[in-house]
């Protein structure tokens, strides 16, 4: 059984930027990510999943780092197998078996295959409803799986007009938020919207120097989600195919774009943003 991609965004997709890997780097590389033992949210006594969890990932996809972060949530332990977008990888025949439209990230739970961010999440919510994603209440659960805006950037698009198109999206969020949010977008419980949200402020102020002081809701949600155990396992640097040299971790500027769920033909070499310290 395949599960259709559904093209649907939740909030902004600002820009789909990718990393280079080492040319060396083995093709798929293989860990068990977040055991549910080691997820302290782990509040269900549901059973671990009768087949093993596969997420096609790439490190610095925030489309696939949203998954990883629910998945961590839910306390599913999953084989992360890396994409290497820059070498094509996701032409590959392996892979486009999984997904013919050739986009990360992909899931495997036994014979099902789901791709696209949120049909995965979706998917994950109904198969395994512990540490439940989305609340009975359903006002909150409309706005946390609605799409508010949907931005495609390509690789043509300067910083300065990147950085527009962020900040124009972050305050229509601030806008619709500001009577539900509290430690979360809606309210005390982490739910399906702090998933998309976390990784996406993440990847605005840590590749394009958003401003978040113009954003104190969304600032407080992503301080919220940061400071999460689950969370910290997803991030970019702490995945196996991350770029670590000499102790550090190389970051990409907007010049390189290998889409993560609709922008995936643009594989061009671009001159290295900034290195990061990696314990960051």
């Amino acid at each position: 059984m395949v599960v259709p991609v559904l093209n649907i965004h939740l909030f902004i997709h600002p820009l789909r930027t990718a990393a280079l890997l080492p040319s060396d780097h083995r093709q798929y590389q293989k860990t068990v990510v977040m055991s549910s033992a080691e997820s302290p949210r782990q509040e269900s006594s549901m059973p671990p999943p009768a087949s093993k969890i596969v997420l096609y990932s790439f490190w610095q996809s925030s489309c696939s780092w949203r998954v990883r972060f629910a998945l961590n949530l839910k306390g599913l332990p999953y084989e992360y197998k890396s994409v290497n977008l820059a070498k094509g990888e996701q032409f590959s025949p392996e892979f486009e078996k999984l997904n013919p439209l050739h986009l990360i990230p992909v899931l495997v739970d036994g014979d099902v295959v789901v791709s696209d961010s949120l049909a995965i999440l979706m998917y994950l919510e109904e198969k395994y409803p512990q540490n439940a994603l989305l609340p009975a209440d359903q006002r909150l659960k409309a706005l946390n799986i609605q799409k508010l805006i949907e931005e495609k950037i390509g690789p043509a698009e300067r910083l300065s007009w990147a950085q527009y198109n962020i900040e124009k999206g972050f305050d229509a969020l601030e806008k619709l938020l500001k009577d539900s949010a509290a430690k979360y977008a809606t309210g005390e419980e982490l739910y399906m919207a702090d998933v998309f949200l976390a990784p996406q402020i993440a990847v605005a102020t840590g590749r394009f120097d958003i401003d978040m002081s113009k954003f104190p809701t969304l600032s407080k949600i992503f301080e919220s989600c940061k400071a999460l155990p689950e969370f910290q396992a997803s991030l970019p640097e702490r995945q196996p195919d991350a770029i670590k040299v000499r102790g550090s971790l190389f970051l990409f500027g907007p010049g390189v774009r290998a889409c993560h769920e609709e922008y995936n033909t643009y594989r061009r070499l671009a001159p290295l943003k900034r290195v990061v310290n990696w314990a960051n």
